[in-house]
């Protein structure tokens, strides 16, 4: 009898074991949040505000590196000058920043 009584399993602290196995998986998921995927989220709000904000006459810079000027704004696209009388036409999120 008392072999088999020294084989059950513990009754005390069964259930609370599997919580506690997932706290460092929680921590590491709320780490990455606030470190990487919050930040990332503002500054691609950030970028929208600041594409949807173009007008004419805007310095810009591409995402390619080309400084120019806006000279026509349409819905999804732009029209740049980058020399004088060197237009070219461009999607308005390929715009990397203002100057």
């Amino acid at each position: 009898m008392n072999v088999a009584y020294a084989m059950a399993p513990a009754q005390s602290g069964g259930q609370s074991g599997g919580f506690f196995a997932f706290v460092p998986l929680i921590l590491m998921f709320v780490i990455f949040y606030f470190l990487l995927i919050r930040p990332q989220q503002k500054k691609a709000k950030e970028h929208q505000e600041m594409v949807a904000a173009l007008k004419k006459g805007d310095k810009v810079i591409t995402s390619s590196g080309i400084y120019g000027v806006i000279t026509k704004v349409e819905e999804n696209d732009l029209q740049v000058e980058i020399a004088e009388n060197v237009r070219i036409k461009m999607i308005r999120s390929n715009i990397a920043g203002k100057l």
